[in-house]
């Protein structure tokens, strides 16, 4: 009985040994990518992890020195953020709140060239249509209403659609074309929210052209 056991536990054992032979070295290197895979993720999440911490205390140190209206430390807190985190959307806030800051002490150039970068750069196409508007009404302020639209021409997410429409009215007003201003204008009312604020204004933009915005309503009313 133990002879019978001893041949049947060599045969199993065989049968193991050709089973290895044959898919041992695939079944190794499954083990490999599925053990590495995992790895890799949980070193992603950690690496995804660390970097968000560092760019949210660079973020912090954009903010004090805003608040302390320090345009030199402002100017070099972004810039490392963007070297190093330019991908985050830490780094779009705080270029968008450094334009603004550095605005406002004297620094023009480079408030620009903050609203730039998250145009071209930004992580996210609303960060990148909120810089436009800013730059654009810089450009506006500046004279220079030809790159000011070209900065308005490109698709942006549908919630800033009237926004855009609205600054393109300014430019357009600003030069002389008062036709095409109000077409602008009617477009931004009509794409904004009754609840949005922002309406009110353009309400009034309208009705120093002549237009009452609540035939436009009932336009719209009546053609749906």
């Amino acid at each position: 009985m133990a002879k019978h056991l001893d041949l049947e536990e060599q045969e199993q054992l065989d049968q193991i040994k050709h089973f290895w032979a044959r898919y041992g070295n695939l079944i190794t290197w499954v083990l490999i990518v599925v053990f590495g895979s995992v790895a890799a993720w949980n070193g992603w999440n950690y690496w995804q992890r660390n970097q968000a911490t560092k760019a949210a205390a660079l973020y912090d140190e954009v903010e004090r020195a805003a608040l302390a209206r320090d345009g030199e430390r402002l100017s070099r807190t972004l810039a490392d953020m963007q070297a190093g985190f330019g991908r985050t959307a830490f780094a779009s806030q705080a270029a968008l709140l450094s334009a603004q800051s550095l605005q406002d002490v004297g620094k023009s150039e480079e408030a620009r060239a903050a609203l730039t970068w998250v145009s071209e750069k930004g992580s996210d196409d609303g960060y990148k249509t909120v810089a436009r508007l800013r730059l654009a009404a810089l450009h506006l302020d500046a004279g220079a209403h030809e790159q000011a639209l070209a900065l308005l021409a490109t698709a942006v997410p549908a919630a800033f659609e009237g926004l855009v429409a609205d600054r393109r009215g300014d430019i357009l007003m600003a030069q002389g074309k008062v036709d095409e201003a109000r077409t602008q204008y009617q477009r931004a009312w009509s794409s904004l929210g009754e609840r949005a604020e922002y309406r009110r204004l353009v309400e009034v933009k309208l009705a120093a052209l002549g237009v009452d915005a609540s035939e436009l309503q009932g336009a719209g009313s009546a053609s749906r």
